[in-house]
């Protein structure tokens, strides 16, 4: 996949995103601020916790920063999103998940 088409994929997929996790913001307590390429989901506790959702363009993968963890998806023509290709969870999945392990009660995205 070229950049041009990376791009194009990655803005898409992180729009849909930051329209899901701010209504699982609103749900569950916590912020979502986007700028500068990236998303960032911030907590409000004592560690001020925040997990960092960003794009990788020179290796076409997007990358999150969470729970003391680098996850790093990249995309899946049979899946059509972007996927963690340890565990075959999508982005939309793969948040929920570590968002469901911060939170500590079930989160879907």
């Amino acid at each position: 996949m070229d950049e041009k088409e990376f791009q194009k994929r990655c803005d898409a997929a992180f729009e849909a995103l930051l329209r899901r996790l701010q209504e699982a913001g609103d749900a569950h307590g916590f912020e979502v601020e986007g700028g500068s390429g990236k998303l960032e989901v911030l907590f409000d506790d004592a560690d001020e916790t925040r997990f960092v959702i960003s794009p990788n363009t020179p290796v076409r993968q997007i990358w999150i920063s969470a729970l003391t963890t680098s996850f790093k998806l990249s995309w899946s023509d049979a899946a059509g999103a972007f996927v963690l290709e340890k565990t075959g969870e999508t982005l939309m999945q793969l948040m929920g998940r570590i968002l469901t392990e911060q939170l500590g009660s079930p989160v879907s995205v």
